[in-house]
């Protein structure tokens, strides 16, 4: 049995797949032991120079990583991986 896992979210407002993500996210928590905390990189320059090319970003507290575009199936699987 999973555990419950902590993920962060880096996005904008106003971005339409950092929404897009968070819905993903909503729909995994329905079946997965899974909480998040959006980021906003709008806030932040270096998180702006890091992730602004790439937003939305799910990233575990154990380093996982996923960059748009990604999937329920892709959330999935990462949060299995991660949980082991």
């Amino acid at each position: 049995m999973l555990e419950q896992q902590q993920w962060l979210l880096y996005g904008t407002k106003g971005c339409h797949l950092c929404d897009n993500a968070e819905n993903l996210l909503m729909q995994a928590q329905c079946v997965l032991p899974i909480t998040w905390q959006y980021i906003d990189i709008a806030l932040d320059e270096s998180l702006v120079t890091q992730y602004g090319s790439k937003i939305p970003v799910l990233l575990s507290l154990t380093g996982q990583q996923l960059d748009w575009p990604f999937s329920l199936l892709d959330i999935q699987k990462i949060m299995v991986n991660d949980g082991q």
